[in-house]
């Protein structure tokens, strides 16, 4: 197996991009890969596309990458498609990597691309579902939603502000909410640490010109937002958005032959799949860290910052426990302690996370990756982290039963 480098990254602002379709967000992110890594499109050898939902929101089905690569002029080369959720374009670098470490190609381009906002809002939000077991969801979603109510009453009967009337969400955040309530109740998990990570991902965001919303918060006025799903307030939650972004992956060999500037090795890039469990039992990052620390031949004590798949806050809580960052059932205290924070000892999400950089769900994972790679080739400007050397990005799928369908855990270091 050869050596493999990230050479480039780039990606739109995420956002609500009405003027633009799937074909120019993609080649806004391509473009602007092309140039950071110093090669043009004629180069490329290989592709992987990741997108989710465009067969649901546009028709387009079965050959989404050729489409839009053959739109800014790229053919002639293979295309692999995946669509694996919300880890569809850390999928496809996983699939890209192994490619280049066989040894098949020498240079590559990784393409995540989404395109989720449309005015009819029961339609965006039912898309989501559509990343669950479809037979079951509305049963499960309808329970969890008398369970938050249940558990909203109590909470204001103890003496919590009541909360603003809810605003609506998709499942995954009634699935969310649901794992929140779970951890308040054995670990004690606070509605305020919650809303400090918020609040710290929002204030990351601020410095992200790529991020979906750029407002800073305080930790009051994330708990004074309305409720989407108690205990998850609106800015606790991912918005829906568009976007693409776009990773430019080569060999050891191929990158010492341009003279690359700042190539970012891959040192794990590993995909897992959940399965049936018990509430308690170790969940799927719990499980899937153990193989990507062994092939990276680094621990959590090595990483110098993280992107986590944070839908909602609590999913930065869950990430911050399973991936050996804090012990089980100390994910709100790691944060109320400020350890998360960009001059924490692990900064994690200082993109800003999905909760404010958005969360185009096809574009999420590579956009992961262009952050971290700006991070250790210390391009991040006013959220830059000091010093990085070894970066982690976890990136979620899905959900069946009680976990994810599909995780992809991705170590990157900085130089050869």
């Amino acid at each position: 197996m050869r050596d493999v480098y990230i050479i480039g990254v780039g990606m739109t602002p995420f956002g609500k991009h009405m003027d633009k379709n799937m074909k120019s967000l993609a080649a806004e992110a391509c473009d602007s890969a092309f140039k950071h890594a110093g090669v043009s499109k004629d180069d490329i050898q290989v592709a992987v596309v990741g997108n989710a939902y465009q067969g649901l929101v546009t028709g387009q089905e079965s050959i989404r990458g050729q489409v839009v690569l053959r739109a800014m002029g790229i053919g002639d080369i293979p295309v692999t498609n995946v669509e694996n959720a919300c880890c569809s374009s850390a999928t496809a670098l996983q699939t890209a990597w192994m490619d280049i470490a066989l040894g098949l190609h020498d240079v590559g381009l990784v393409l995540g691309m989404e395109k989720m906002f449309m005015e009819d809002r029961e339609k965006r939000l039912k898309l989501f579902s559509a990343s669950a077991d479809v037979e079951i969801i509305e049963m499960l979603v309808k329970a969890m939603k008398e369970d938050a109510e249940k558990k909203q009453k109590a909470a204001k009967t103890s003496g919590e502000k009541p909360a603003k009337k809810s605003s609506g969400g998709s499942a995954f955040m009634d699935i969310y909410a649901m794992g929140a309530r779970a951890h308040m109740d054995k670990y004690g998990l606070t509605q305020r640490q919650l809303a400090v990570i918020s609040a710290k991902n929002h204030n990351n965001s601020v410095h992200n010109p790529y991020a979906q919303y750029r407002m800073p918060f305080t930790v009051e006025e994330v708990l004074e937002a309305p409720t989407i799903a108690y205990p998850l307030t609106r800015p606790m939650c991912s918005p829906v958005g568009d976007g693409a972004s776009a990773v430019i992956i080569c060999s050891k060999e191929y990158a010492k032959k341009i003279g690359a500037s700042k190539p970012v090795k891959i040192l794990a890039a590993v995909l897992g799949g959940g399965m049936d469990r018990n509430i308690g039992d170790h969940d799927l990052g719990e499980r899937h860290k153990k193989k990507a620390y062994e092939i990276a031949g680094v621990g959590p004590e090595d990483i110098d910052v993280a992107e986590f798949h944070d839908a909602t806050a609590y999913g930065e809580v869950a990430q911050t426990e399973a991936l050996g960052f804090c012990p089980k059932g100390e994910g709100g205290i790691f944060a109320e302690e400020g350890h998360s924070a960009l001059d924490g000892k692990l900064p994690i999400n200082p993109s800003g996370g999905l909760e404010s950089k958005g969360h185009p769900v096809g574009a999420t994972g590579a956009a992961q990756i262009a952050e971290l790679v700006w991070q250790l080739r210390e391009e991040a400007g006013g959220r830059q982290v000091k010093n990085p050397r070894i970066a982690l990005a976890e990136n979620g799928g899905g959900n069946i039963g009680i976990e994810e369908a599909a995780m992809v855990i991705t170590i990157l270091q900085a130089g050869f």
